[in-house]
């Protein structure tokens, strides 16, 4: 038993943190009616669909197809791997940073596994994590803690588009040079695709799927209640694929759910609440970026978000934090482990690869940000005027 506690704490680690500091905290803040008040039940509902949709679309090959048929393009190992890298952070975007990497970087393995390259794993596997970091800081969906920061501010598409944006247009640049540099123009080995024979059945669900997403994209710009479209979601997946509903990863929700405790009783403590509030203001971005180093940008997004109304800032913040450690964003840990279960695999390698290139793109980044003027960001909000 004690192994098994031992087991479930070393890979539930932050989940276990978040409820321990929440058990704490309830010491000293005795539960109460309160309590139901801190709970995002938006964000959470939002989350929970989308987890479901992507659990639903990856089961059935749907992302991996696309990966397939876009490398069988390439001509050469440069080609292919600007394409992985691109695959990892247009589709973080959508599916999610950590979607995007459990799907993409085992293709990855197997890709350049059959390209005779895995002199180039390494590079490649650490690009497409700062690629589907990066890439999923542009809208809220991307990862958990846009999707709850933009739900907290009560912004609008277009005012959380007129934030990121620069950034990650400068990022999609910079990966785009990183390979330039360090792919060759070799020739490469490919394989034959992969033949997706679908039955009627599994084209009918890809289909719900696809309709899920729309649920939850409507919640997200605030057209359909989050409650009608959760009891949607959840009927049309218990109906028709029950299965799936085992799929997401529910510590994930949990360890909101303890944040948010956590926050709501320090709130209510004087003493912390105040001098968090004069450690934080003025300071969102650069304590956003040092706190997630160590536990994470999502619990760092949720910790100070209740201390500040400075969310673009730290919507900035906890993305540029997303760079860095291994467990700066769990979804590079993600990465690490698959690559670990690799033959020959270098961990110390990769660490090392991993943690240089991501300092410097968190470098170039803050360089980015003193360098975006004000000016500038107003020409691309009227640039997005469209948006409504």
């Amino acid at each position: 038993m004690f192994s098994k506690i031992c087991k479930f704490i070393k890979k539930e680690a932050v989940l276990t943190i978040s409820f321990v500091l929440a058990v704490v905290s309830s010491c000293f803040i005795r539960p109460d009616a309160e309590y139901i008040g801190y709970i995002d039940f938006r964000t959470l509902s939002i989350l929970l669909m989308l987890m479901l949709t992507m659990a639903g679309l990856r089961k059935f090959g749907v992302f991996k197809q696309a990966g397939e048929y876009l490398v069988c393009k390439a001509k050469d190992t440069r080609e292919m791997i600007a394409i992985l890298v691109a695959l990892s952070f247009f589709s973080a975007m959508v599916i999610t940073n950590d979607v995007a990497l459990i799907t993409f970087v085992p293709f990855t393995i197997i890709s350049l596994e059959i390209a005779g390259r895995t002199d180039m794993l390494i590079i490649t596997v650490v690009l497409e994590t700062i690629a589907a970091n990066l890439g999923s800081m542009l809208l809220p969906i991307g990862n958990p803690q846009n999707l709850y920061l933009y739900s907290k501010a009560g912004m609008s598409l277009k005012e959380f588009l007129g934030c990121m944006l620069p950034y990650s247009v400068f990022a999609f640049a910079l990966l785009a040079a990183v390979i330039y540099f360090k792919a060759d123009r070799s020739g490469i080995e490919k394989s034959g695709k992969n033949s997706y024979m679908r039955t009627g059945k599994e084209k009918r669900l890809i289909a719900l799927y696809a309709l899920t997403f729309v649920f939850a994209i409507l919640v997200v710009v605030r057209v359909v209640p989050y409650e009608i479209a959760l009891a949607s979601v959840l009927a049309l997946v218990l109906i028709f694929d029950a299965k799936t509903l085992s799929k997401p990863d529910y510590s994930l929700l949990f360890t909101f759910v303890f944040l948010f405790v956590f926050i709501g009783n320090m709130k209510r403590i004087p003493a912390f609440s105040n001098a968090l509030l004069s450690a934080v203001n003025g300071n969102e971005v650069v304590l956003s970026v040092a706190l997630s180093q160590v536990i994470s940008n999502v619990p760092a997004a949720i910790l100070l978000s209740g201390f500040t109304g400075s969310y673009e800032k730290l919507i900035v913040g906890t993305n540029f934090g997303g760079l860095g450690t291994l467990i700066a964003s769990m979804a590079s840990l993600i990465s690490f482990k698959l690559y670990c279960n690799t033959k020959d695999a270098n961990k110390n390698k990769y660490i090392l690869v991993f943690t240089g290139y991501n300092l410097l793109f968190l470098a170039a980044l803050s360089f980015a940000r003193m360098g975006l003027s004000s000016g500038a960001g107003r020409t691309v909000m009227n640039s997005l005027s469209f948006i409504k």
